[in-house]
């Protein structure tokens, strides 16, 4: 694998913190200094000379509500608490039209634990479409439907309203949910991110981020075996 996943996968610092202890010539790879891009093997010697390296970059976690029509890769700056690292990012995405939790990060570690798909990690949404919804619908969605060639894996369904239900789903596909409830005839009116793993929207409204407490943030990074 590339210098800097192995590097972030030790918990020694983020993928592009790796890649600035790179340019500082401070990794050894078999005893040369190693160069961006390169790769290591199992077999190989990999040393970073800088002890603090795991303090190379402070690493910070924020829950953020995304408002609807604001793009998930366009986070006013503003919004970040003044001091925060420059290279804050959203893990995963939420789509134009949807709202709702974003996890905000500058641990490159945390994407492919949490999105990827052999994890199954839990996202949880609230759903309102456009009909009535019956018993044979959320049964249709909750055991997996046909979307363009793809079933669908099992999933957590609960009925809220007439309109509304509460979906929560371990796998996530573009635009899976809108996609899952065309298959059973419905169009979704307002799709929310109410939670990822342990981490809640609770009373965050449109537009405010939160730090996460040391308990959640603890909680969060021990689901997904990382150094806490």
């Amino acid at each position: 694998m590339r210098i800097n996943k192995y590097l972030a996968n030790r918990g020694l610092t983020t993928r592009r913190g790796a890649d600035e202890l790179v340019r500082q010539g401070k990794v050894l790879i078999n005893d040369q200094p190693a160069k961006l891009g390169d790769l290591v093997q199992t077999s190989d010697k990999v040393e970073v000379k800088d002890s603090l390296a795991k303090k190379a970059e402070s690493l910070v976690y924020f829950a953020y509500y995304k408002p609807r029509g604001e793009e998930t890769d366009k986070l006013p700056p503003a919004k970040l608490p003044k001091g925060s690292p420059q290279n804050i990012f959203p893990v995963g995405r939420l789509d134009k039209d949807s709202r709702g939790l974003l996890i905000m990060t500058n641990d490159g570690r945390v994407t492919d634990r949490l999105l990827g798909p052999a994890y199954k990690h839990e996202k949880e949404y609230e759903v309102e479409v456009d009909k009535v919804v019956n018993g044979f619908m959320l049964k249709r969605l909750e055991m997996g439907v046909n979307i363009e060639g793809y079933k669908t894996k099992k999933c957590q369904v609960s009925k809220i309203g007439p309109k509304n239900f509460r979906l929560t789903l371990t796998e996530g596909k573009k635009h899976q949910i809108r996609r899952m409830c065309a298959a059973v005839g419905l169009q979704v009116k307002d799709l929310k991110r109410i939670r990822i793993m342990n981490i809640e929207l609770a009373k965050l409204k449109p537009g405010q981020l939160r730090p996460l407490v040391e308990t959640e943030k603890t909680e969060f990074l021990k689901a997904l075996s990382l150094p806490f």
